[in-house]
């Protein structure tokens, strides 16, 4: 794991530009956000990804300043700034030191150990909302980029016959593996992208991680559904809609609904049979 990250610090007071700049970083490898009222937080562990962050600041006509920090002290500031992601009525997703949520029938304690910014808020809680409404029960369910671990643990406490859980990070991985266990929640844990699994088939497959790696495993996610199966997607933002809509087709899905959220999409597709 690395000893230390940098924090690039982008003068961008614009939530809707800042969104914008986390989908777009989080493509150039950064992998922690925070958004304040006048400016955009961004982490990353690979000097290597500076670059790339001086061109797209550029392109927002966008200052910023960077500064080395210890991994502890990066976590500290997660931990502390991690807020609840409640959707009324169905779920709260809540750190150890969080008080409980009133009327929800579940809840997820997971601890932060990673990036959890604003904008991957949205799209947790636009995932939570379509999982809301979907048959879990009984399904054979792949978690493919499952961070935390949210996605899955949610899956089994519907009734998830199967969950198997992967991200190629291995702080994803070790985070997942502990809020499992701290759930009560029997998933298989896997290190490594989607070749993890070879040749096993889903009932779904949930997917909250950016139009980048979405479009490069898309004929590799329909290979991996049961036929009618279903394939949920979220990271992506609302101007992505037509080339991963596009994408999905070709591969051989179909449209089934969408969700949006502070200019963040959650896209539903079926497996043609």
């Amino acid at each position: 794991m690395p000893q230390t990250y940098i924090q690039a610090t982008i003068n961008v007071p614009d939530k809707a530009t800042q969104e914008h700049l986390v989908a777009l970083l989080t493509d150039a490898g950064f992998d922690g956000f925070e958004q304040t009222a006048d400016s955009l937080l961004a982490y990353t562990a690979d000097d290597s990804n500076l670059a790339l962050l001086k061109e797209i600041c550029a392109s927002f006509s966008c200052s910023f300043n960077t500064e080395t920090l210890p991994v502890q002290n990066w976590n500290a500031v997660w931990e502390s700034n991690f807020e609840p992601v409640v959707i009324p009525g169905f779920c709260a997703i809540l750190a150890p030191f969080h008080e409980a949520v009133a009327g929800v029938p579940y809840e997820i304690r997971i601890m932060p150990k990673m990036s959890f910014g604003t904008g991957h808020h949205a799209t947790t809680s636009l995932m939570l909302q379509q999982l809301q409404t979907m048959e879990v029960a009984g399904k054979k369910v792949l978690d493919f980029g499952a961070g935390t671990g949210i996605l899955a643990i949610m899956a089994a406490k519907l009734g998830a016959a199967e969950i198997t859980a992967i991200d190629n990070d291995e702080w994803a991985f070790e985070n997942c593996l502990e809020n499992a266990a701290a759930n009560g929640a029997e998933l298989q844990v896997q290190q490594g992208s989607l070749e993890v699994v070879g040749t096993q088939q889903f009932d779904i497959i949930l997917a909250n991680i950016n139009r980048h790696i979405l479009l490069k495993y898309m004929t590799a996610l329909q290979q991996r559904l049961l036929p009618g199966g279903q394939l949920l997607l979220s990271g992506i933002l609302t101007e992505d809609e037509p080339v991963i809509t596009e994408a999905a087709q070709k591969a051989g899905f179909s449209f089934k609904s969408k969700k949006e959220k502070s200019n963040w999409l959650c896209i539903c597709f079926t497996k043609n049979s």
